[in-house]
């Protein structure tokens, strides 16, 4: 099996920037493998991992749970991090210059993190969600702080119909001056999704305007749905 780093650049990373442009989403099939995705579970209940756990209904935020990784992170998680935000930011340049917007990301994950940390956002943001029976997650947006990159991945570690029912990833469009658009997706374990983090630019007769996104988890009917959020920039908490 090729290491993370080459199964990274083998995505026709044209069409996935293309997807981004015109979604707000694109799927990358089989980042993981599923000896990897096992892997990552089974650290689930090894609290030396994880710096917070978040029950989600004791803030309205759906039924389940997370819990936010410590640094250091993970080695697979740590490569994934930096080797796909790469690809990633001059999307987001172009989203902030077209909706003249006056921020420009760098180029390397690392000054990410350094413009983080230098406005107080020093914790790590990946995350590990589990849902059971009944679960979801409500619409939401992962900001953190004033510091905040557009887009963020989640990585699917179990198989829809095999280990679960239901848990369909949502994410929602909010057009102005129009209904609301919802898209529902099913990835596959292994599988991660890339999507904006609170809104995308769309050309209109007018030049760009910004759409508003959410995304959430719908309802699981039965078993249980593990996925791994990646968040590029850090929180001040």
């Amino acid at each position: 099996m090729e290491n993370i780093e080459k199964r990274i650049a083998a995505y026709d990373w044209g069409q996935l920037s293309d997807n981004l442009h015109q979604k707000g989403y694109a799927q990358l099939p089989s980042l993981l493998t599923a000896e990897e995705c096992e892997q990552l579970k089974s650290g689930y209940d090894n609290a030396s991992f994880y710096r917070k756990t978040i029950v989600m209904a004791r803030y309205r935020f759906g039924l389940g749970e997370y819990k936010y990784f410590n640094y250091p992170l993970p080695d697979l998680i740590q490569r994934i991090r930096t080797n796909v935000y790469p690809k990633l930011a001059p999307i987001a340049n172009t989203w902030f210059r077209v909706l003249n917007q006056d921020v420009q990301f760098p180029l390397e994950h690392a000054e990410l993190l350094a413009r983080s940390h230098s406005n107080g956002q020093e914790k790590a943001t990946v995350l590990i969600l589990k849902y059971a029976a009944g679960g979801f997650n409500t619409l939401h947006q992962d900001l953190y702080g004033d510091v905040y990159f557009p887009m963020q991945m989640v990585l699917m570690l179990s198989e829809p119909e095999k280990d679960y029912e239901g848990g369909e990833f949502v994410l929602t469009q909010q057009i102005p001056r129009a209904q609301s658009k919802a898209i529902v997706l099913k990835p596959k374990k292994g599988d991660a999704l890339i999507f904006t983090t609170n809104f995308k630019p769309e050309k209109g007769t007018r030049g760009y305007y910004r759409v508003n996104m959410k995304h959430g988890v719908s309802e699981l009917r039965n078993g249980e749905r593990y996925s791994l959020g990646i968040i590029f920039h850090d929180a001040s908490s």
